[in-house]
């Protein structure tokens, strides 16, 4: 898969470069509050990156931790069943601790609710078979 150009208009190319920093900024809080999810911050920075700079896009894809889920992500569209248990873990930790600490049922049922638009959204995410790389489920829109 070949990468986008950046975008021929100025304009364009400075609007997608700070929608990439708002993104990686997101993800980077997203690492410690556990509502706030990181991976799709970080794959947003490289789609931005990717039209605006390809010296920060360059810079990304070869971060340790942010590289390789950006190509994995490019290459399958897809994610590993053992990281899609993980995230429901982690989402059911997360958002189970936080609504017995909350007093107030209305934040109970807030945060229930956006785990359940999270958890929907992760369901909806093609699982890649790790043995054979065959990936389960259709191709998101978009994507073909």
């Amino acid at each position: 898969m070949s990468d986008p150009r950046p975008h021929d208009s100025r304009w364009v190319r400075l609007l997608c470069q700070g929608a990439g920093f708002a993104a990686l900024a997101l993800g980077l809080v997203g690492v410690v509050l556990p509502v706030l999810p990181t991976t799709p911050f970080v794959l947003l920075a490289a789609a931005c990156f990717a039209r605006s700079s390809p010296r920060f896009h360059d810079w990304l894809l070869n971060q340790r931790i942010a590289g390789p889920l950006i190509r994995e992500w490019r290459r399958h569209r897809a994610m590993p069943r053992k990281a899609k248990r993980a995230g429901y873990l982690l989402m059911l930790l997360s958002f189970g601790s936080s609504i017995l600490m909350m007093e107030s049922p209305w934040h109970r049922w807030m945060l229930a609710g956006l785990g359940g638009v999270l958890t929907f959204f992760l369901w909806r995410i093609p699982v890649r078979d790790e043995q054979d790389g065959s990936v389960d489920g259709a191709t998101p829109q978009g994507y073909e």
